[in-house]
């Protein structure tokens, strides 16, 4: 239905011939764009619908009195269920340490949020199908997990800033009783308030996609970014930590990327290395970690999101999964 609307606007009103490249680049554009944000928008509502039954306190104490592999599994999944990124950051990460929450376990979340979350599930899985959809939320996950380990077995407790651990809480409230049309409504005013944040993203990242996929030569980019070149996810990480965005920017343009034979495990790590490793997000880090803590985290995602970028690149091409 979608794509037959898309059609409509494009091809009819428009009047743009679906043979040119500015009628393919539109049509991608007007179908993507309407896709994402109706998918989305539903998959926002039922995702908040299920998180008001879990108040903040509950999910610190959750994190905090778990075995620590078990507790870095658990940030894991909710990091995947949180559709924060890293403007959201400082405030996660001081409420956490406040709660007790160790050090380990709040990367965990912290990395897997912005990598993998219910906004970016939704897209991979409708633009990128099941198989690559499934195998990206196991390697973001992965990154999450073991980044959190690594860090937590460090002992950096030092490098983060003193005022974090000196912030005071107000004390625990207790859970509030919602009933359904509270929590009906509390979903609601979630899918205005995280749709009205990220369309931007939403439209500038497809409308870059867009571009790529009607304009952008394939030959080139299969030369400097396909299979056959050993350093393309190198180049991947390295261009996208200099950028700025969420999965919802970062996806569509994956989508075009792909499609125009850049490597598939090149593509990923440039989406994750985008939304977990950007300038930006290192500079809001530094409001609550000092630099040799920022240098470590940067090591540790870097190295696991290349890993991550090969490993998909060599399971393409024993398995032909982004055909």
């Amino acid at each position: 239905m979608i794509e037959s609307l898309a059609d409509l606007v494009v091809y009819n009103w428009m009047g743009l011939d679906a043979a040119t490249r500015l009628g393919e680049s539109v049509h991608f554009f007007v179908y993507d764009v309407t896709k994402i944000l109706v998918l989305l928008s539903i998959m926002i509502f039922f995702i908040s619908l299920i998180r008001s039954f879990f108040s903040p306190e509950k999910t610190s104490q959750v994190l905090s009195h778990k075995n620590k592999y078990v507790g870095n599994f658990v940030a894991s999944v909710m990091g995947v269920v949180s559709p924060f990124c890293s403007c959201s950051t400082v405030p996660i990460f001081i409420g956490f340490v406040e709660a007790g929450v160790p050090l380990g376990v709040t990367f965990s979340f912290l990395i897997t949020s912005p990598i993998v979350n219910e906004i970016a599930l939704v897209m991979l899985y409708s633009l990128f199908g099941w198989k690559i959809g499934t195998l990206y939320l196991v390697s973001g996950m992965a990154v999450g997990i073991i980044g959190g380990i690594v860090i937590g077995a460090l002992g950096l407790e030092d490098e983060v800033e003193e005022y974090v651990y000196q912030v005071e809480s107000d004390g625990p409230s207790e859970e509030e009783k919602m009933t359904w049309e509270e929590r009906i409504n509390y979903a609601k005013a979630e899918v205005k308030d995280i749709v009205s944040r990220i369309w931007k993203y939403v439209i500038i990242g497809i409308g870059i996609g867009a571009i790529i996929h009607g304009y952008a030569p394939a030959e080139l980019l299969a030369k400097y970014a396909g299979q056959g070149n050993p350093w393309a996810v190198l180049m991947g990480v390295g261009f996208g930590i200099p950028l700025y965005s969420n999965a919802a920017g970062t996806i569509p343009i994956a989508e075009a990327l792909l499609n125009k034979g850049v490597a598939l495990g090149t593509t990923l790590s440039f989406m994750m290395a985008t939304v977990a490793l950007s300038l930006p997000q290192m500079v809001i880090l530094r409001k609550v970690i000092k630099p040799k803590l920022i240098a470590i985290f940067i090591a540790v995602v870097g190295s696991a999101i290349v890993g991550v970028g090969y490993m998909f690149n060599f399971v393409d091409v024993a398995f032909n999964i982004a055909m």
